[in-house]
């Protein structure tokens, strides 16, 4: 070992040729050396700083990445929130279009027709999902519906005097963000289905297949037949019978027997049922089924009559039915 190591420093006492080898070695390789020395130096400045202390760097790295032929790769640049809103915008009005076709949609109270359960301006949030499953509207719900035909005739359309506003609602309406100044629809409070039976007469009350209905939700002051009895009306299936809560104030199907339908709406023209006052914030409630319709025998008498007098007519002919078996089996025997 002592030899190795005194070699290394000074290359005396090398056994015999070893010495001129590697002084020819060392002479053959001195301008590479040269230049490794020239390397090293740099890379020591590089990794040296002001105070003579090593500081990191990645020269190494480099220097791995142009002996593979390979560009390092740099850090995206996160993408500035300006450039993103646009998308952002873009895929919440999806979405709401969405949902307003298929889910929720918002809904205006232009009239007094449903006070003092609505109030002008409110606005209602509208199941449009339910009816997509073949459910439809029940005695009680307050219904959202297309006009069936001459019950908006001669209702104005508001719209603001500003095109740039109108421009904004419209397309706000198209998304379901706001209610649309364009569609006719109404709002009403369902009080008889499809085979049922209602009438009013004098000043009440409302009758459902003869059955009373008590009606805390009218507007206080008026009678439940308001100006308009009428009845007995048999409504068709696949329709229903609708009217407002304030029944002083509330063209609806009472005032409309002339047409076809005899006043009542086809279900189909409905789009949903409205289940909240989302707004103003004041005025936020649900609107529940009131317990009224849950009375017993308010739902239309079903045709048992004929399943009846089937059982019936069994009955009484059973025992003439034995007695031909019993004649024909002792002609058997004989």
């Amino acid at each position: 070992m002592g030899d190795l190591a005194i070699g290394a420093r000074s290359g005396a006492g090398d056994p015999e040729g070893l010495g001129n080898r590697v002084t020819q070695s060392a002479e053959s390789s001195a301008p590479s050396a040269a230049v490794d020395d020239a390397a090293a130096q740099s890379a020591d400045e590089h990794h040296t700083g002001a105070d003579g202390s090593p500081e990191p760097q990645e020269p190494e790295t480099e220097a791995v990445n142009s002996a593979t032929g390979k560009t390092p790769a740099k850090p995206r640049k996160q993408r500035s929130f300006l450039k993103e809103l646009p998308i952002l915008i873009g895929i919440a009005l999806i979405l709401a279009l969405v949902i307003k076709t298929f889910f929720v949609q918002a809904f205006s109270i232009p009239s007094e027709s449903m006070q003092n359960t609505l109030q002008v301006g409110d606005r209602v949030l509208v199941d449009k999902l339910t009816p997509w499953f073949g459910a439809e509207p029940e005695r009680g719900e307050v219904v959202v519906f297309h006009d069936p035909g001459g019950w908006l005739n001669d209702e104005p359309t508001p719209q603001s005097s500003n095109s740039f506003v109108r421009g904004v609602q419209d397309v706000l309406s198209f998304v379901g963000l706001m209610p649309s100044a364009n569609e006719k629809d109404l709002i009403k409070r369902v009080i008889a289905v499809g085979g049922d039976t209602v009438e009013c007469k004098g000043d009440g009350p409302v009758t459902v297949n003869g059955v009373a209905l008590n009606e805390p939700y009218i507007y206080p002051g008026n009678t439940p037949c308001g100006t308009q009895p009428f009845g007995p009306v048999k409504v068709p299936d696949g329709r229903i019978w609708v009217m407002g809560d304030h029944r002083a104030d509330s063209l609806d199907s009472r005032f409309h027997m002339d047409q076809p339908g005899g006043g009542s709406v086809p279900v189909d023209n409905v789009i949903g049922r409205a289940f909240v006052v989302a707004w103003p914030i004041s005025h936020w409630s649900t609107l529940p089924v009131p317990d009224t319709f849950d009375q017993k025998g308010l739902a239309a008498a079903l045709p048992v009559a004929p399943p009846v007098a089937g059982a019936v007519g069994a009955v009484a002919l059973l025992p003439l039915v034995r007695r031909v078996r019993t004649r024909a089996d002792r002609r058997k025997e004989s």
